[in-house]
């Protein structure tokens, strides 16, 4: 969970500069995040002031760690979200380490290369 230096309390809502201190996600990239994740609703106030709850908080980082850290992509990580298997989000490569899934990826990636070559050459 992210780690709040503003003596709030742990339920109190944060301004979306205050998540993006604690996440170390930029404010823009939260916004697009909130067009594009139908679950990230932040409390809007007067002006349209953002305020993230704990679960908004908790979702940010859950997006985060599928976009950033898993290497899924937008629409992988919104199937992920949803628990709907896609093809894409399965098939993602681990951001870090996997040295055994690296090379079977990679061995998969070099048949597939191979299969366009013949099919362009032909």
């Amino acid at each position: 969970m992210a780690e709040f230096d503003d003596h709030k309390e742990d339920g109190a809502l944060r301004t979306i500069g205050e998540v993006a201190k604690a996440t170390g996600i930029k404010t823009h990239v939260l916004r697009y995040w909130e067009q594009q994740f139908p679950q990230l609703k932040p409390l809007k106030r007067s002006g349209g002031r953002r305020y993230y709850r704990t679960e908004d908080v908790a979702l940010v980082e859950r997006i985060d760690g599928l976009v950033n850290k898993e290497g899924y992509t937008l629409k992988g990580a919104k199937a992920a979200l949803r628990g709907v298997p896609d093809q894409q989000a399965a098939a993602q490569v681990p951001a870090s380490g996997g040295g055994a899934d690296n090379a079977a990826v990679v061995t998969r990636l070099k048949a597939i290369r191979d299969d366009l070559k013949a099919a362009l050459t032909s």
